[in-house]
């Protein structure tokens, strides 16, 4: 091992290998709070030689796992180098490397030397080379319980399903940069991206956005409640430490740009459902005051993109038949035919039913999601009303297609 400036480099062949590293941003702490080991290459001649080759180029001459070893010591020696105080070190493993006695016994040994705890360590599992599932997850757990957090890379790309959350039960979960690119350009995924974010939240999972390379990309990713980022548009691989300065600027703007979006989609909504509120208010008096349902919903019903209204008991039940008025609304529910009649439905795990009780005498608006009528999304408002001495909810449904940025 020869001592270069500010890193070490190592011989493998007629390469020269050494590190870089790339940081990883908190986007609530506004700093860094890992690094990413990468491998750079260079041949006899000094040309750069893709890590993808030099890895391939190991594997068809039986050396992966030594290339691995060496590549695992450089990124230790040279992190240690760095002179990070608490961040994490991610490691990129192929799976099963380290399930190696000699190979584990080395790369301990090598921490010990350093005085790096496995807790300051990130293995990150390589998604596309999960193949032995129950393997790599005995091999997993051997690790957690050695203090080492888990992370699974590259989830979103290939095959990746949650099979392999369950299985492998990381700690962090790195989205693909497909994925946030195919949220960046397309409407629909840019939907699915906040949920699927959540979904990984809810199995306890913290999750990382890899690949963020542009500003909207960045917006995506911090209106997604991603945990930590990492990406050019936040700082790019080098010997030295993350220009913490200049992170924390990117994401204050961040900041500051989702709260204007967020304020500007509400006072949007507000004047979209104004109309809709003081019609739906109206039917609600008139219906307290002993007026039937059919009669006093259309004013509500007449507005443009209103749906539908039905009442519910004070269980959830839905009382009657919907009541809709517009002449296309066959046509549309046409081929959702099962779900047409709703008379007797219980709507009691929906949250504009449990709003309404919870709070009466108010308008409740949910926020969009998606119809059971037609599978379209809609936004429902609610009111807890009485109805002859017994509370019930009246609703009423409005068809909700995104007028974007809307």
């Amino acid at each position: 091992m020869v001592s270069g400036l500010r890193r070490y480099a190592m011989r493998h062949r007629d390469l020269t290998l050494t590190s870089v590293f790339q940081p990883i941003f908190s986007l609530a702490h506004l700093r860094a709070v890992g690094y990413e080991a990468l491998l750079r290459a260079h041949d006899a001649f000094d040309c750069p030689v893709p890590p993808l080759d030099v890895f391939g180029d190991a594997a068809r001459q039986g050396e992966l796992h030594h290339v691995d070893r060496l590549a695992l010591n450089l990124h230790l020696a040279n992190f240690k180098m760095l002179g990070a105080e608490c961040e994490w070190l991610f490691l990129n493993v192929h799976a099963g490397a380290l399930s190696d006695s000699y190979h584990a016994g080395a790369f301990s040994a090598s921490l010990s030397r350093l005085n790096l705890p496995p807790r300051r360590i990130v293995l990150e599992m390589q998604e596309a080379s999960l193949h032995d599932l129950d393997r790599i997850a005995d091999e997993v757990r051997y690790f957690r319980e050695q203090g080492f957090l888990i992370a699974l890379d590259d989830f979103g790309a290939g095959d990746s399903n949650l099979e392999r959350i369950w299985q492998i039960d990381p700690d962090i979960v790195k989205i693909d940069r497909m994925m946030l690119s195919r949220a960046a350009h397309r409407t629909q995924a840019e939907a699915i991206l906040p949920g699927f974010v959540s979904l990984l939240h809810e199995a306890g999972k913290l999750v990382l956005i890899e690949g963020v390379e542009t500003e909207h990309e960045a917006q995506l990713a911090f209106a997604c409640d991603a945990d930590f980022v990492q990406g050019f548009y936040f700082g790019r691989p080098g010997a030295g430490h993350a220009d913490s300065a200049y992170a924390a600027e990117r994401i204050g703007k961040l900041a500051n740009h989702h709260r204007s979006e967020c304020e500007a989609r509400e006072r949007r909504t507000a004047t979209r459902l104004a109309p809709y509120i003081r019609a739906f208010m109206r039917a609600g008096e008139r219906l307290a005051s002993g007026e039937l349902l059919e009669e006093v919903c259309w004013n509500f019903l007449a507005l443009d993109r209103a749906a539908r209204c039905y009442l519910l008991d004070g269980q959830g039940r839905q009382a009657g038949r919907n009541i809709v008025m517009r002449a296309d609304r066959p046509g549309n529910e046409a081929r959702f035919t099962p779900v047409a009649d709703a008379e007797g439905a219980n709507w009691m795990r929906r949250p504009y039913f449990r709003a309404a009780i919870e709070a009466p005498e108010r308008v409740h608006a949910t926020k969009p999601y998606l119809s059971i009528n037609e599978a379209l999304p809609c936004v429902t408002l609610s009111l807890a009303v009485r109805v002859r001495e017994q509370l019930c909810v009246l609703c009423g449904d409005i068809d909700w297609l995104e007028e974007r940025g809307g």
